[in-house]
């Protein structure tokens, strides 16, 4: 292994650790108060097993969600399908689809879609509160078109147009957001990039209303002479924005052998902020473990914490290359802890060309 001067690093993830010291601890006083919580949910397995800590490091594809400057690292063409089991037990389920393309010399352009299955929920009513008059099924769709570019050897950026759907029953809520964000790279060993920084800000968009047939009611007036409809009205809720940033460190232990270390905060609008934390060791860059933790206040006690995350998260990767084009298949699968259910299992096909 050969020596190197880590003290940029050190600098660099200590003040990523120290930085809610300085700042306002979230705002838990606000959770509950925001909708389109899906957007908090990440839909790829790489990035999932060490819960999202290698946000200034992210490259390809799955940045699109954490800090989508990393999609600008795309070299021609990435496509991920990804299959998650959310809360296992719980019978919710996500499907996400996501393309990249390189547009000229340092653009990149990217596409993701991402949708939530709830499962059927039994309709009951007032007069019928045992249901057995049918099921419905919410569907939550986002849509992701995002822009990214190589400004020079150390500064990538980029911006994220998402699109936000809902539908329960006959009501609907529909909005738009955007995420920005900057990575920053210095330092190179054997042309492997040492220090990674990036910071981003996410889910800064318009507010949300339900609206639609399904908040009309049909009543008869007292005195039975006639019907009329009364439509109610539902309150708007804000998007959950939030800002994060994060720091990478590449160790060179040998030929083929490469341990990352890699440091996050997320600052929360409507929740508690975050620090993530976590290593991932690569064998030639075809396989690849990863684990982590993501804490927040409380998170250890049952009685305190406001997530259904524990913290522990890990996860997997095999690379297959396809000739010697730099053609590749792989293979993903994250894990993360929670309480009540059995954890969520995120499994992912990535196709590089």
């Amino acid at each position: 292994m050969k020596t190197r001067n880590i003290g940029p690093f050190l600098r660099v993830m200590l003040a990523t650790l120290l930085l809610p010291a300085g700042v306002q601890a979230g705002n838990p006083d606000r959770a509950g108060q925001a909708g389109a919580s899906e957007l908090l949910i990440n839909p790829w397995a790489r990035s999932n097993g060490w819960g999202g800590a290698n946000s200034g490091s992210i490259r390809g594809l799955e940045a699109q969600f954490l800090n989508v400057a990393g999609t600008a690292f795309t070299k021609k063409t990435e496509a991920i399908f990804a299959h998650t089991m959310y809360l296992e037990g719980s019978g919710m389920a996500l499907n996400a689809f996501g393309l990249t393309q390189k547009a000229g010399e340092a653009g990149v352009i990217g596409l993701s879609v991402v949708s939530f299955d709830f499962g059927e929920i039994p309709v009951t009513t007032t007069d019928q509160p045992e249901g057995n008059i049918g099921n419905y099924r919410p569907q939550y769709i986002n849509i992701g078109l995002s822009y990214a570019k190589v400004f020079s050897n150390s500064i990538y950026g980029g911006f994220n147009l998402k699109i936000v759907n809902e539908n329960i029953a006959n009501v609907s809520a529909r909005g738009v957001a955007v995420d920005a964000g900057i990575q920053y790279v210095t330092g190179t060993n054997e042309d492997r990039d040492n220090i990674k920084f990036g910071i981003s800000l996410k889910n800064v968009g318009t507010p949300m209303k339900f609206g639609g047939d399904g908040l009309s009611v049909r009543l008869t007036a007292p005195s039975g002479a006639y019907q009329y409809t009364v439509e109610q009205r539902s309150q708007g809720f804000e998007i959950p924005s939030l800002l994060n940033m994060g720091a990478t460190y590449d160790f060179s232990l040998a030929k083929d052998h490469r341990l990352s270390a890699s440091a996050s905060f997320t600052s929360n609008s409507f929740t508690r902020d975050q620090i993530a934390g976590g290593l991932e060791y690569a064998f030639r860059e075809m396989f690849m473990i990863r684990g982590g933790f993501v804490y927040e206040d409380g998170i250890t006690s049952d009685d305190d914490r406001t997530t259904v995350y524990t913290g522990p998260c890990a996860g997997v990767t095999v690379d297959v290359p396809m000739g010697k084009s730099g053609k590749k298949f792989g293979i993903d699968y994250a894990f993360r802890a929670t309480n009540p259910f059995n954890g969520v299992h995120t499994f992912g096909l990535r196709f590089t060309l």
